[in-house]
């Protein structure tokens, strides 16, 4: 069996081709059933906003990549020339490093998102569950998950936010530590603070009260699950959050460094991290001042997630490495399983040459016996190298076959003996 990967991911292929192409948990169990159906039994259906792709294994890879192809192709009910060489097709040694690239969030439009592997997984157990994962894809993904925790542990590919709401979320817990007894207070709710605050609840937060000048905001309190405070008690919860998000855009200072002030007493000084994501500003400057307040706006956040985006850069030359490591590693035990039946067969020739000596000899001594044994299991060999020698003049595959004699039985030229 050969791996091989059939796709498009979002540097081959364009959103709206991907849009049609998406296999949800619908459609992915048909078009499994679709492959098994064209004789490919070993598949796995990777979707999500970044590619589709299916990761595959068959003894005839060229093939069953036509077959994928064409089901893709029929999926997304565009004509062959609308869809051109948005498809890729990858077999072998390209496969394997492609499948490992994408576990290890390589091929990712955001590199290092830790999210990739597991949707790897995801697609992996979802197969299984459907019949479709052998033996021979099940080491390949396995060899991936591997590759995937060298290059977390190895590199600095996932140590940096490279998102603001990423880097807000970063700044949160170095600030604040554990989240989940945090309290967030969020200020009016554009589009960026929204954003904001769902990575705190991805990060553990669960206590959220919203204010804000708006007649609108109890209304979007309500919806978004939030605990609502009126605007004119925002002096009185500013002393019970932990953080703060503004993001009302109203155009005017909404927290005042005097209001700030009073809050931080209160809390004992307690630390208050703040999170300007109005447009404009809704924090005056001046609380980044207070002893206590952590003040950070969105030009703030997105220096510390482009220094995330500069870091992950640099490890991703360390990772490839890695991943080009690990093909290499992966190479080489497919080569060795691939040996196992000739080393078995050749055990076993072996085995039955000393049953049929012993049988038809059953009163020889050892030597007589080993001698025997010795020019039966040597007489095959030594003819065909005769053959080799009498139709080669050149002795291109005689030299090759007395090398591959020395490599295997450990032995050692004239020369090689004189000198030891």
């Amino acid at each position: 069996m050969r791996p091989f990967v059939v796709g498009a991911n979002h540097r081959s292929s364009s959103v709206l081709l991907r849009d049609r192409l998406f296999l949800d948990e619908s459609k992915a169990p048909v078009f499994l059933s679709q492959l098994a159906d064209r004789g490919i039994a070993q598949a796995i259906v990777l979707s999500t906003c970044d590619r589709v792709e299916i990761q595959a294994a068959s003894p005839d890879p060229e093939a069953s990549g036509r077959v994928v192809r064409d089901l893709l192709m029929r999926a997304s009910g565009q004509p062959a020339e609308a869809i051109g060489d948005q498809l890729y097709q990858l077999s072998d040694d390209a496969a394997v490093r492609h499948i490992f690239a994408v576990a290890a969030s390589l091929d990712s439009q955001t590199i290092g998102e830790p999210q990739v592997l597991g949707q790897v997984k995801d697609g992996h157990r979802f197969a299984q569950a459907h019949g479709m994962v052998g033996g021979e894809l099940d080491a390949l993904l396995q060899a991936a998950y591997g590759t995937a925790k060298r290059v977390r542990t190895e590199t600095e590919i996932g140590h940096r936010p490279v998102s603001i709401a990423a880097a807000a979320g970063r700044i949160a817990r170095d600030v604040q530590g554990d989240l989940e007894s945090a309290s967030v207070l969020v200020v009016g709710l554009a589009d960026m603070g929204e954003i904001i605050v769902e990575q705190f609840r991805t990060a553990g937060a669960a206590r959220f009260v919203m204010t804000g000048p708006s007649r609108r905001t109890e209304a979007a309190a309500r919806r978004g699950g939030y605990t609502f405070a009126p605007f004119e008690t925002l002096d009185h919860a500013m002393k019970d959050a932990e953080i703060i998000v503004a993001a009302a855009g109203t155009g005017r200072f909404l927290i005042a460094p005097e209001a700030m002030e009073k809050a931080l007493a209160m809390r004992r000084r307690r630390p208050v991290l703040l999170i300007d994501a109005g447009v404009p500003g809704d924090i005056d400057p001046s609380v980044a001042e207070l002893d206590g307040a952590f003040l950070f706006t969105l030009d703030d956040l997105e220096r510390v997630a482009m220094e995330g985006r500069s870091t992950r850069g640099a490890a991703a030359q360390g990772a490839w490495e890695i991943v080009d490591q690990e093909v290499e590693t992966w190479r080489r035990s497919v080569a060795a399983r691939d040996a196992v039946p000739a080393i078995v067969a050749l055990r076993a020739h072996f085995e039955a040459a000393r049953d049929e000596l012993l049988a038809a000899e059953p009163g020889a001594d050892a030597a007589e016996v080993t001698r025997m044994l010795v020019n039966r299991l040597l007489h095959e060999p030594s003819r065909a190298m005769r053959d080799i020698a009498e139709a080669e003049s050149g002795g291109g595959r005689l030299g090759a076959a007395e090398q591959l004699l020395r490599r295997l039985f450990e032995l050692r030229s004239k020369e090689d003996r004189e000198q030891s």
